[in-house]
């Protein structure tokens, strides 16, 4: 491939990609299915792309798309409105993922194939709700706010917590026991400190923006102290997700905080408005071009012959989840009560599986070998049928869908500047 040829090649990727986000209200169909589609098309279809050029930075791609749509998401929570529906997101968030987790684990080891604890490996890949796919498709269904922040805090946990169980189920010995009680004793109190020196960052951060925005490649230098708070956090207690996120929403509320003493004592102001809406432009079009490239490498690298030999365990997989699903918003009903009939049932429907499900995948592969080759295939086929359940839901709330009377409307940028 001639360099000429490549970047029209590139180019007519970034076409496509945006093509089929915009076109997302009408066709109904979430742009990782096109994106996933395509990269398979090139790929192991029709050759013109081969795999082996770019297995090396899949991984790496993948999580750089989620450091910057979970650093996106926590740009868009407005701390106030997110605290009276965390507890029926967080409650949602981590029933759904241990069951999700037990139930495919359970599927698994019931076919025969696969042990108890690799079994519980694969349910912790396939178990977590992707925020990369639902913060996108929460910006496009025009839902009212309390079933969005609810959502949205479900789908940021999930992230977190598959990254979290994942490492940790890796990182077991063949007893498991002192390494889960030193867990226990000690990742969750790393964890902490990560989120406290994320938040306290994001104080400092917001405190400087007035006069960071004055110069130039200003944003990129914000983006630069994200990879760093992620780096510091996920090297002590793989907590660099969720301190990204605290980054991220600290960044979004700081400038409500009451700082005077620390605003005299540096000669700054709080961060206005408009420098929040700059970040939060500037690293979703950012979040967008790398997540673009991802799926359409994920479509090239996939190896779908992977999965002969395992059609009952995909079967029982994606049967496994819905059930699991449908259990914890049926458990979470009280936090649905005072919600639209139609908006509970987006939340039974809305559980697709993204980015950090396929990179958890390549991670497993690369850790555990060829016992776990067809892993990635796995979760490409659990991918596309999750996300084929968003194209029902989104089709079932209508083409032009409103909310109940009296709730109002969500839209991207009203939530960023709120």
């Amino acid at each position: 491939m001639t360099p000429t040829t490549f970047f029209a090649f590139l180019g007519g990727l970034l076409v496509l990609a945006f093509l089929a986000n915009r076109l997302y209200r009408l066709t109904r169909v979430p742009d990782v299915i096109v994106l996933m589609a395509v990269g398979l098309i090139l790929g192991p279809l029709l050759g013109w792309v081969k795999a082996g050029q770019f297995e090396s930075i899949t991984h790496i791609l993948g999580t750089l798309a989620l450091i910057l749509i979970l650093f996106e998401g926590g740009l868009e929570l407005n701390l106030r409105d997110t605290l009276r529906h965390f507890p029926g997101g967080i409650f949602l968030a981590i029933l759904c993922y241990y069951l999700s987790m037990g139930l495919v684990a359970v599927v698994a080891w019931k076919t025969g194939f696969f042990p108890l604890r690799a079994a519980c490996v694969i349910g912790a890949v396939l178990g977590c709700i992707s925020s990369t796919i639902v913060l996108p498709v929460l910006q496009q269904i025009r839902v009212s706010q309390p079933v969005r922040l609810t959502l949205l805090v479900e789908a940021s946990l999930g992230d977190v917590l598959g990254v979290m169980t994942v490492s940790i189920l890796l990182a077991l010995g063949p007893s498991g026991g002192p390494q889960v009680a030193g867990f226990v004793a000690g990742v969750l109190v790393k964890l902490l400190a990560c989120i406290l020196l994320a938040v306290l960052a994001g104080m400092a951060w917001s405190r400087l923006l007035p006069m960071l925005s004055e110069q130039r490649f200003w944003q990129a230098l914000t983006f630069s102290v994200v990879l760093l708070i992620y780096a510091a956090a996920q090297a002590t207690s793989h907590g660099g997700l969720i301190a990204v996120l605290a980054f991220g929403m600290t960044l979004a509320n700081a400038r409500h905080a009451d700082l005077p003493v620390f605003e005299t004592a540096l000669g700054l102001s709080s961060a206005e408005p408009e420098h929040h809406l700059q970040i939060l432009s500037f690293h979703s079009e950012l979040a967008f071009l790398v997540r673009s490239f991802f799926f359409i490498l994920l479509g090239v690298v996939v190896q779908l012959s992977g999965l002969r030999g395992y059609v009952g365990l995909t079967l029982g997989t994606f049967g496994a989840l819905v059930l699991a699903r449908w259990i914890a918003v049926k458990a979470t009903s009280w936090s649905w009560r005072e919600k639209d009939r139609r908006e509970r049932e987006i939340a039974l429907w809305l559980f697709p599986r993204g980015l950090i499900t396929a990179v958890l995948a390549i991670e497993v592969l690369g850790a555990r070998g060829s016992a776990f080759a067809f892993l990635p295939a796995l979760a490409f086929a659990i991918i596309l049928f999750t996300n084929l359940l968003v194209v029902v839901a989104s089709v079932r709330r209508g083409a032009a869908i409103q909310a109940p009377a009296g709730e109002p409307l969500v839209e991207s940028q009203k939530s960023a500047g709120a």
